[in-house]
């Protein structure tokens, strides 16, 4: 059986945004909101997820994970919003 992996950003409740990794994204969202397993969501209270890509590959979707995590909050916006080949 071949794992699907998933980067995904959550808008927290103070308008900041959280970039996770996981193989599944319903059971991580529930841990989120059960403040489970993320010391930045427990902190900042997650409100919804915004963005969610899927990879067969782990190794490709860590690196993708990293490299949300290093933008500018513009640069995950244009992302989330789709205006992406605009920018």
């Amino acid at each position: 059986m071949e794992w699907k992996w998933y980067i995904y950003i959550i808008e927290c409740v103070d308008k900041s945004y959280y970039t996770g990794l996981t193989s599944q994204p319903d059971t991580r969202w529930t841990q989120h909101l059960l403040r489970i397993g993320s010391v930045y969501t427990e902190k900042h209270k997650p409100l919804q997820i915004v963005y969610l890509e899927e990879y067969n590959n782990l190794e490709e979707a860590r690196r993708r994970e990293k490299q949300i995590k290093g933008w500018t909050r513009k640069k995950k916006e244009k992302l989330i919003q789709g205006g992406w080949d605009e920018w």
